[in-house]
């Protein structure tokens, strides 16, 4: 009996282009109740080989994208002529297929020993997103292969979080530019700013811009209320923080509700005839503003979500979703001389609706980086 157990370093979350390690151990554990030997043949386990390799699967909502029509996108597996191929088992169809990498061949262990290896591979900085949608889902996995001698091989599965950076504007570094500076032998050597470095400064430069932005919300009848967005940009875990201003408006508003809400909109080529897009609402900001002049927003985005990204299959946008109800007469609100003021016993209403598109970007730091899972199995 072998237990092979997979530990992710850095915890589950990581950005593409980064490097990703994976320590693996095999132990073959002590028998308490066997007697070693003389001879030490029936003691020792042994295993051909090991190997192990990152895959993305790509499996799809049938009602609303045309399965038959994948085949353009799916990329070549890199190694197509080995017998190795893990994604095969899984649903869909793979998307990213790296190289596998030869752990070692011909391990032997006795009773209490183990091997430790780590496994190494950097994510394509063109990876999709780690991603479960309603028609589209991507996973990303470490499978590891291994196999005794005439035995079936046995699999292993480490899944992982990958948070796209490619939705990044393009910043071409001054890294390839001549050093003209005098070459000083005593002073150490400034190492030179890595993509994903520059990509990370980026990432903090977009999201960290504060420019407010001011909506005029009216309708038929005038105005509502003049809405403040202090950005556009957002990364995961960010509050959303806004101001309603209703000292100017002409039209009462009794309540407001806000929802942030993701667009999964499929490709046209991939699409199935009248599929709209999926509309998925989460953290939601309720208040009743009748007779305010002033309300603020703060709506938290969620950790676990997938910020913007497109592929050749799909692409996902989000908004903040706006339902202000309104009424059709003016309320009377009670001044500073009164002592009792009893509210309308009905309203004429009605409701409208505002979508502001916004941008959510991956957090800096990914989310769970120190949480510490094990997988294992026994073979």
């Amino acid at each position: 009996m072998i237990d092979i157990t997979a530990k992710l370093v850095r915890g589950p979350a990581y950005f593409s282009g980064e490097l990703i390690e994976c320590c693996i151990t095999f132990g073959n554990p002590t028998n308490p109740n066997h007697q070693i030997s003389q001879s030490h043949s029936d003691v020792f386990e042994s295993l051909a080989w090991a190997s192990a390799q990152v895959h993305c699967q790509c499996s799809t909502n049938g009602k609303a994208v045309l399965s038959e029509r994948l085949n353009s996108i799916q990329s070549a597996a890199i190694n197509a002529d080995t017998t190795f191929a893990p994604w095969q088992q899984d649903n869909g169809h793979v998307v990213l297929n790296t190289k596998p990498k030869i752990l070692f061949c011909d391990l032997r262990l006795s009773p209490g020993e183990s091997e430790t290896y780590v496994y190494r591979e950097r994510i394509p900085s063109d990876a999709p997103p780690s991603y479960r949608g309603q028609a589209v889902k991507y996973s990303y996995k470490i499978t590891i292969g291994t196999q005794r001698v005439n035995s079936a091989i046995k699999l292993l599965r480490v899944p992982f979080r990958v948070l796209s950076l490619s939705e990044l504007p393009d910043i071409a570094p001054c890294n390839d530019s001549v050093d003209l500076s005098p070459n000083n032998p005593f002073m150490e050597t400034r190492q030179r700013d890595t993509p994903l470095d520059v990509a990370m400064q980026t990432l903090q430069n977009i999201t960290a811009r504060r420019s407010p932005n001011f909506y005029n919300v009216t309708n038929s009848r005038g105005r509502v209320v003049r809405f403040c967005l202090f950005k556009n940009s957002y990364k995961l875990g960010e509050d959303i923080v806004g101001t309603f201003d209703f000292s100017r408006a002409t039209v009462s508003c009794a309540q407001v509700s806000v929802a942030l809400q993701s667009e999964e909109h499929v490709a046209e080529g991939y699409r199935r005839a009248r599929t709209s897009p999926a509309l998925v609402s989460y953290n939601k900001h309720h208040e009743v503003c009748l007779g305010l002049k002033y309300s603020q927003l703060v709506l938290p985005i969620p950790l676990h979500v997938t910020p913007d990204f497109t592929t050749d299959l799909v692409t996902l946008k989000w908004r903040l979703h706006f339902e202000f109800v309104t009424t059709a007469m003016p309320v009377d609100m009670p001044n500073e001389k009164a002592n009792d003021w009893r509210g309308p016993s009905s309203l004429d209403i009605e409701t409208m609706i505002w979508d502001l598109p916004l941008r959510l970007h991956p957090t800096t730091t990914p989310p769970n980086a120190a949480q510490q899972t094990k997988y294992h199995i026994v073979i």
